[in-house]
C-alpha cells in the first residue's frame, strides 16, 4: 500500500507554486516531498518542517536563517536551496532534486566497497564540507543517509538543515544533535561543533565503506556514546586483511578522539586523501574486500550501479572467420599472379619469386604503416601525471619522458603541500611533441593572512576589506554598542591580528546601537503607553486583536518585547488593547459559611475580602455580599462578604 495516499499534502499545492507529487522521506524534523514548481515547470525536492516544530517561533525563526545562509554555498557538491516559504501552518524549502539513491542504499546493497569506489564517494563529499567550512559552517549530522548519489554518478551532501557558525560553541543539556554512530567525542561530552566533528564523521564513513560495517556497535545509542568517549576507532585493515597502510592511516587520523590530533577541517582531510589515492597502485584501489556484496546487476534500473565493485574485464579478440576482416592491417592490392618460369635443371622459379613478391609487399606495408605511425602518434607522447609530485620528482618523470621543464611559478594552495605540484601545463595526459616543454605550477602552502581591524567600518567595506586581504565574512550577527553606530562593525570573530589561512570565513558582530530599557507600559491608556514608548526611542504597532483582561477597557493588557528588556532604538513594541474584564454571575452565598462562601466566590473567578465589624468578630455565617448574587461583575474583581 502506499502510504503517501495516506499524506495530506500529496496532491496540494504549497503557496500556490509547488504541487506535491509524492513523499520521499520522513527525517526527525521534516518531511521530504518531490514536488514541481508549477511556475517554472521543473522538477525539486520540497522539505516540509513537522507541524509541531513550526509552532515554535524561534526554531522556524533558525530554521529560515540557517537556510539562508546554506542557499549561499553555491557548490556542485552540495544541495542547493532555491526558494523558503510559509503556506499557513506549513514552513518549507524548495531544493534541487536529485534521482537516485543514498550511500546507505549502496552500502546496504553492495557491503563493503573497493577503495576506489569509497575515494570516488569521499572526495566530492569533503570537497562539498570543505566550501562549507571555508564558508563558515558545520554540518554536524554527516551519515549516508545525506550522501546522495545520482544516476549519472554525481555525488552531492544533503541536509545542512543542523549547520552552525564555525566558530559557535553550542552546549546542549538534552538530546545531543546527530547520529550517535557519527558522533565526535567533544559533539557528546559537551556539545562542542567545529569543522572536526565533521572530519571525524567523515572517518567514520570511509572505515563504513571499507568495511561494510560501522566500528562501534551497543544494545543501546549509550554503549556506542561511551564507545565514542573510551575506545579509538580501530584501523579498518582489522576488518579487511591486506588492506593498503595509506587507508588505514586516514580513518586513524581522521577519528583521532583527541581533536586536535585530526586535520582541522575538510579541506586539509581532502588533500590527505588526494595524497593517499595517489601513492596506492591500481591493484590496491581496485582490490575487492571479502565483504562485499556480489551482484550481477543486469537491472537497467539499478541506481546504484554507478559505483563498480569489480574490475572490468576486456573483451575477447574476434575469433571466427566472419571476424577476421576486421582485423585486417593492409588494403594494397595483391600483385597478378606471373606464370611459372623454369630454372636451371628444370626447377620452377615461380615459388622464389612468389616469397619475394610477398616479401616486398610486406615490407612496404610495414613502411607504410611505419610512416602514418609517425606522423599520427610516433613524433607526440603524453605528458606524464607529475600533480602532487616534488618538483625534483616532477623533473625527473618528465625528463624521462623526453620532455624539457620550460618554466616553474609559485603559487598558494589549500590543498597542495608546499613544494608539490599543483598543476602543469599542458594538463597530465595532454599529447604533445617529442622534446617539447612544460610548465609547472608549485605549490608554496596555504596563504597565511591576518585578519584587518575592521572595527568601525560599514559592513558593505567590512566584506569588501575582507575579500581585498583574501578572507570571506562569515556570519553576521547583531550586538548592541555603546559607542559603534548602528550597522557598523564592532568586533571580528577571530579577533584582529590573527593569523588565518586565506579564504577563511570571518565572523562579523554589526552594531544594533545604544540599548534601550523597554518601560513597562501595561495598564496605561493606549495613547498614554504609546508616548512613553516613543520618546524612550521605539516604535509601536497596536495588535489588531483586542482581548478580555483585568484591566479596563483602552487600557493596554500586554506588550511584546516584555518590559525592562532591552533592544535597539527604533525597534518595534507591540500593544495588545484590553477590552475590559470578562462579566460573570456572582453567586449568592448569603447564609452559607464563610469558608464554603469564599471557596465558591473563588471557583467562580472573584477575590473575596471578609467584613466582620464589631459584631462578627466570632461569627461564621455570611449576612451579606457587596454584589448581589445573580448579578455579574467583572472577572477578578473583589467581592465583600459581611459576617455576623
Amino acid at each position: 500500500m502506499d502510504t503517501t495516499l495516506q499524506d495530506p499534502l500529496v496532491g496540494h499545492v504549497l503557496d500556490g507554486r509547488y504541487r506535491v507529487d509524492a513523499r520521499i522521506a520522513v527525517g526527525g524534523m521534516a518531511t521530504v516531498y518531490r514536488a514541481v514548481d508549477t511556475r517554472l515547470d521543473r522538477v525539486l525536492a520540497l522539505k516540509v518542517m513537522h507541524p509541531t516544530l513550526a509552532a515554535d517561533a524561534t526554531f522556524v525563526d533558525r530554521f529560515i536563517r540557517e537556510a539562508k545562509s546554506v542557499a549561499r554555498l553555491a557548490h556542485p557538491n552540495v544541495v542547493q536551496v532555491f526558494d523558503q516559504g510559509t503556506d499557513g501552518n506549513f514552513v518549507y524549502l524548495a531544493m534541487e532534486y536529485v534521482a537516485g539513491c543514498t550511500l546507505r542504499d549502496v552500502l546496504r546493497e553492495r557491503g563493503a566497497l573497493q577503495p576506489r569506489a569509497a575515494l570516488d564517494v569521499l572526495e566530492p563529499v569533503l570537497a562539498a564540507l570543505g566550501a562549507a567550512h571555508r564558508a563558515g559552517f558545520v554540518h554536524r549530522d554527516m551519515k549516508p543517509e545525506n550522501v546522495l548519489i545520482g544516476d549519472d554518478g554525481r555525488v552531492k551532501v544533503a541536509d545542512f538543515g543542523l549547520v552552525r557558525a564555525v566558530d559557535t560553541v553550542t552546549s546542549t543539556t538534552g538530546a545531543v544533535l546527530g547520529t550517535v554512530s557519527y558522533l565526535a567525542p567533544e559533539q557528546i561530552e559537551n556539545g562542542t561543533t567545529d569543522p572536526r566533528v565533521d572530519v571525524y564523521a567523515c572517518g567514520i564513513l570511509l572505515f563504513e565503506m571499507l568495511t561494510g560495517d560501522r566500528p562501534h556497535y551497543g544494545d543501546s545509542p549509550a554503549t556506542v556514546l561511551y564507545k565514542h568517549l573510551h575506545e579509538d576507532v580501530p584501523p579498518p585493515s582489522a576488518s579487511v586483511p591486506g588492506l593498503a597502510y595509506e587507508l588505514d592511516e586516514l580513518v586513524t587520523t581522521a577519528t583521532a578522539r583527541n581533536p586536535d590530533l585530526r586535520p582541522y577541517d575538510a579541506v586539509e582531510l581532502l588533500s590527505r586523501v588526494l595524497d593517499a589515492r595517489n601513492a596506492l597502485s591500481a591493484d590496491q584501489l581496485d582490490a575487492v574486500p571479502p565483504q562485499a556484496v556480489a551482484t550481477d546487476h543486469q537491472n537497467a534500473d539499478d541506481r546504484t550501479s554507478v559505483i563498480p565493485l569489480s574490475l572490468s574485464v576486456p573483451r575477447p579478440l574476434p575469433v571466427n572467420d566472419d571476424d577476421a576482416e576486421l582485423n585486417r592491417t593492409s588494403y594494397l592490392p595483391s600483385p597478378p599472379p606471373e606464370p611459372p618460369r623454369r630454372g636451371r635443371g628444370g626447377r620452377s622459379l615461380a615459388p622464389r619469386r612468389g616469397l619475394l613478391a610477398i616479401v616486398a609487399v610486406v615490407l612496404l606495408a610495414l613502411g607504410l604503416g611505419a610512416g602514418v605511425w609517425y606522423i599520427n602518434s610516433g613524433q607526440f607522447t603524453n605528458v606524464p601525471a607529475v600533480l602532487s609530485k616534488t618538483e625534483a620528482q616532477a623533473r625527473k618523470q618528465l625528463t624521462d619522458a623526453g620532455l624539457d621543464v620550460k618554466d616553474v611559478k609559485r603559487s598558494f594552495s589549500d590543498t597542495v603541500k608546499p613544494g608539490r605540484v599543483i598543476s602543469s601545463d599542458p594538463k597530465p595526459g595532454a599529447r604533445i611533441r617529442d622534446n617539447d616543454s612544460v610548465s609547472l605550477t608549485v605549490s608554496k602552502g596555504p596563504e597565511i593572512v591576518r585578519v584587518p581591524d575592521l572595527e568601525g567600518y560599514s559592513l558593505d567595506k567590512a566584506k569588501q576589506r575582507l575579500k581585498s586581504e583574501g578572507l570571506v565574512a562569515g556570519m553576521v550577527t547583531k550586538g548592541f554598542s555603546d559607542d559603534v553606530p548602528v550597522g557598523f562593525v564592532i568586533r571580528t570573530e577571530p579577533g584582529a591580528g590573527t593569523e588565518r589561512r586565506g579564504g577563511s570565513a570571518i565572523a562579523l558582530t554589526v552594531s544594533k546601537g545604544n540599548p534601550v530599557d523597554v518601560p513597562d507600559v501595561v495598564g496605561d491608556d493606549l495613547e498614554d503607553a504609546r508616548q512613553e514608548l516613543e520618546d524612550a526611542g521605539l516604535t509601536v504597532e497596536v495588535a489588531s486583536e483586542q482581548v478580555t483582561s483585568e484591566y479596563e477597557a483602552g487600557q493596554v493588557a500586554k506588550q511584546s518585547p516584555d518590559p525592562d528588556t532591552r533592544a535597539a532604538g527604533g525597534d518595534t513594541v507591540t500593544l495588545t488593547v484590553s477590552k475590559g474584564p470578562e462579566m460573570i454571575e456572582v453567586p449568592d452565598v448569603v447564609g452559607d459559611s464563610v469558608d464554603d462562601a469564599k471557596q465558591e466566590l473563588e471557583a467562580a473567578g472573584f477575590k473575596v475580602e471578609e467584613d466582620r465589624g464589631l459584631l462578627g468578630l466570632f461569627g461564621d455565617t455570611v449576612k451579606g455580599q457587596s454584589v448581589d448574587g445573580g448579578d455579574t461583575a467583572p472577572e477578578g474583581s473583589t467581592i465583600t462578604i459581611e459576617i455576623r
